[in-house]
């Protein structure tokens, strides 16, 4: 059950209750593709630093180690030891990146596994079976995620294609969650809305997959290419066209600067890798900026990466510390910025719900932006 708690302007302030516990909105969903948060963080870590839900992708879990191998541990919770909800991605982007191996057709796509090359089928039943073995708490619907240069006319059939997915998702799924052996039989299911860059094709999108009564709503197909601005615009464009008694979720989005743009859009749900990945790379988020901790100026530098910052790595060990891990490539260098960036979003995200409940939004994303921008920080 979703429920909005306070309004400020378009932006929500909400909860939803699952099988596996209530959530805050908005939130930023920490990214564990193949079931870990890369850059050896553990569940238990993910608690420490305010986690709410885990995403995991069902292509990666599905080439290895298996979701039946999964299903027969008792579903991706018990696997990874986690009792949070966790969201599995459908493995429709995959579809978009892994475009030199695959083939689409009307029954679903068929490509070459990133790993061994071995063929695989994945149509709409497969994925929901899929992510029925996994038994997360919410499943993305299998969509055609189509780049956002692609001719209007290839977008018009690929959005068409993905309708009619989603309706073989929805069917599929109460199948499933109708059967004995189903881990998860309170599964749900979240629609995605595609269109690349043509508004009228988003909106019109959005209008039928409304009227399946789906558990949530993704907006997907952005932030692969086009501008920021072109993201805003179809997000001011196609978000009113969604059921607002539901989630919106933001698919791969984003910087701190895109969150706090689309939160103010009626957006709920985010996920991105940006902060594991220029962790593991030595960039960590701060309130005043992005800082490189690989650059000689750190040598020396006996503060934590942020004065005050509640995070593992600020609350023991120093930016000339943790320079030194990441010169050694010692993976506790690694661990420690991917922690702190995660810590940053995690609480960026409770700092706009309570700008929230305060009436005080815009001022609030007025003033974070400002900052940001005056730091080069976006």
């Amino acid at each position: 059950m979703y429920r909005i708690l306070k309004r400020d302007g378009l932006a929500k302030r909400a909860e939803l209750t699952t099988v596996h516990g209530t959530v805050q909105t908005p939130l930023f969903m920490n990214v564990g593709t193949a079931a870990a948060i890369k850059g050896a963080v553990a569940t238990t870590d993910l608690k420490e630093i305010g986690t709410q839900v885990e995403l995991s992708n069902t292509y990666h879990l599905h080439v290895r180690p298996g979701d039946q191998i999964v299903k027969q541990l008792g579903g991706l919770h018990k696997f990874m030891n986690w009792d949070r909800p966790i969201l599995t991605d459908s493995g429709g982007f995959q579809v978009f990146s892994l475009a030199s191996l695959r083939r689409i057709k009307e029954e679903g796509v068929y490509f070459q596994s990133h790993i061994d090359g071995r063929k695989i089928f994945m149509g709409p039943e497969q994925s929901m079976q899929i992510q029925s073995n996994l038994a997360s708490t919410i499943a993305m619907a299998f969509d055609e995620c189509p780049s956002s240069v692609a001719e209007r006319e290839y977008v018009q059939n690929s959005v068409d294609r993905t309708t009619r997915w989603l309706v073989r998702c929805q069917q599929e799924m109460r199948r499933l969650n109708a059967l004995e052996d189903t881990i998860n039989p309170q599964q749900m299911l979240f629609g995605i809305n595609q269109g690349a860059v043509y508004e009228d094709i988003r909106i019109e999108h959005a209008r039928r997959i409304s009227e399946l009564d789906l558990d949530g709503y993704a907006v997907g197909g952005l932030a692969v290419g086009e501008t920021h601005e072109e993201m805003y615009r179809i997000l001011d464009a196609v978000v009113p066209h969604l059921p607002a008694d539901k989630p919106t979720y933001l698919m791969g989005v984003g910087t701190p600067v895109n969150i706090l743009e689309a939160v103010d859009r009626g957006v709920d749900f985010f996920d991105c890798v940006y902060p594991s990945r220029n962790g593991r790379h030595g960039h960590v988020y701060t309130a005043g900026g992005k800082l490189n901790l690989f650059n000689a100026r750190y040598e020396l530098d006996d503060r934590p990466i942020e004065e005050g910052c509640g995070c593992p790595a600020c609350r023991h060990y120093s930016r000339a510390y943790i320079r030194h891990l990441l010169k050694a490539k010692e993976m506790l260098g690694m661990r420690l910025c991917v922690l702190h960036n995660l810590w940053f979003y995690n609480h960026l995200m409770e700092e706009i719900r309570a700008a929230i409940e305060e009436g005080r939004y815009r001022q609030y994303k007025r003033e974070k932006i400002d900052r940001y921008q005056q730091n080069e920080f976006a």
